[in-house]
């Protein structure tokens, strides 16, 4: 790994991210967002929308880490979504619509569609985050509990938890990547750190600059989950080693101290190059070459698209529809959300 190629000199890191969708890119600029989806005949389909300006809270270091992670969970959720909708739209006549389960159609008749949706991307986030504490947060230190029948050493079963939070996340990164549209998504991943580092290196936005740029970027939010891994092992170690029920009532209750933390060190990686910053970055840049693939001049396409239309005046109009490779509207389709 060439660390030069990622933490570039000459670069100027700017507050750009993104997230990979379904066929697509979300880009999140300073003043809007694009979501931009591959349609299964080739063209691409871009909307933008406002974001909201940021809160006071949103000053407070460790807090605002709080609300970005929560925030993120359910706007990304939605964002995935929007664009499993958007291919849904696009998709050939002859394909078969899936009927709505009955839960769903009852969901639909006693709240309305619209807001039995809003209540099952928030069901959908509430079981990703019980299934995120449950299996790589309370299940090492269960496990690690039955070692310590035979460890007396405190460190020895802190670091031994910690080193099989970090294992299990890893094998199930490992996993879901063989997935196919997992690793469609990962290809995608892999094109906006490419656009992004176009970006900020200042070279015009095009797949053959963008192409000589790793898929690693030190802003990355699979940097952000490592390091939740790391500073959660630093963190719990200080609480000693006490009962099991205190341990997982511990680890629950500073997840919100933990994510805050994370936040401002991903922050601090993504503006500097020292290093400090290059040593404390490995874990999450080596977890990226998981998370992330080489993507093909199309999939660029894509995320230079989504980069393109949020690089636009502030007073520029919000667009919904089918764009051109400059992320000029040419025939507006607006999707209904469910």
């Amino acid at each position: 790994m060439d660390l030069s190629k990622i933490f570039l000199k000459e670069a100027c890191p700017t507050s750009i991210g993104g997230q990979a969708v379904m066929e697509g890119v979300m880009m999140r600029g300073t003043d809007r967002m694009a979501v931009a989806v591959r349609v299964p005949d080739g063209r691409i389909h871009v909307k933008t929308q406002p974001l909201k300006k940021p809160g006071k809270w949103m000053k407070i270091p460790v807090v605002r880490g709080v609300i970005a992670f929560v925030t993120s969970l359910v706007g990304g959720m939605k964002t995935l979504l929007y664009s499993a909708d958007v291919l849904e739209a696009y998709a050939p006549e002859e394909a078969e619509a899936e009927e709505p389960g009955r839960f769903e159609q009852w969901l639909n008749r006693k709240f309305g569609e619209k807001a039995a949706w809003n209540l099952m991307i928030y069901a959908a986030v509430a079981m990703a985050l019980a299934f995120t504490v449950g299996v790589f947060i309370l299940l090492p230190t269960v496990v690690v509990n039955l070692l310590g029948k035979v460890v007396d050493s405190v460190l020895v079963l802190n670091l031994s938890e910690g080193v099989l939070r970090i294992l299990i996340f890893v094998a199930y990164i490992a996993a879901i990547s063989r997935m196919e549209d997992i690793r469609r998504t990962f290809e995608y991943h892999g094109s906006e750190h490419k656009t992004i580092h176009c970006y900020e290196n200042g070279l015009p936005l095009t797949p053959e600059n963008a192409q000589q740029f790793y898929t690693l970027h030190p802003r990355c939010g699979t940097s952000f989950l490592m390091f939740v891994m790391v500073i959660s092992l630093i963190l719990f170690s200080l609480l000693g080693w006490p009962n099991v029920m205190l341990r997982l009532l511990s680890r629950i209750v500073l997840i919100p101290l933990v994510a805050g933390l994370s936040y401002e060190l991903l922050k601090w990686a993504g503006r500097s190059d020292n290093w400090l910053v290059k040593v404390l970055s490995m874990p999450g840049l080596y977890l990226q070459k998981l998370t992330t693939r080489p993507p093909s001049d199309e999939e660029l396409e894509v995320a230079i698209v989504s980069m393109k239309a949020v690089l636009v005046p502030p007073d520029a109009p919000y667009i919904e529809g089918i764009c051109d490779l400059d992320a000029n509207l040419i025939e507006p389709h607006v999707i209904e959300e469910r």
